[in-house]
């Protein structure tokens, strides 16, 4: 059984920066991992992926702010996420995609999720 557990969420003030860890246990074979985040009344939208080889995908609003890493000593996803803006605003979680040949940024094609931590951007 996989277990993903989020934690680095907060509020910050626009342009500030956010690290947002994914401590995972339980599995041995999940070749992607990914942030995913959902805003009220929106639908749970794909941020970043990563799969076990490295390669990385962002979302075209993320582009060059958010940058994804895993530590895999650790088996810990990161989110670093800079120069925040408050359409950032949202429920970000982690998810796990098993036995994947390539990370899709598509919330259900992921197995295994985190319970999700708050990122608030406001002035």
């Amino acid at each position: 059984q996989v277990q993903l557990v989020e934690s680095g969420g907060g509020s910050v003030q626009p342009g500030g920066s956010l690290r947002l860890s994914c401590a995972a246990s339980g599995y041995g074979s999940s070749n992607c991992m990914g942030w995913f985040r959902q805003a009220p009344g929106k639908e749970r939208e794909g941020v970043a992926t990563i799969h076990t080889y490295g390669a990385t995908t962002y979302a075209d609003s993320v582009k060059g702010r958010f940058s994804i890493s895993k530590d895999n000593a650790k088996n810990t996803l990161y989110l670093q996420m800079n120069n925040l803006e408050p359409d950032d605003t949202a429920m970000y979680y982690c998810a796990a995609r098993l036995l994947a040949s390539i990370c899709p940024m598509v919330a259900g094609r992921y197995d295994y999720w985190g319970q999700g931590t708050q990122v608030t951007v406001s002035s």
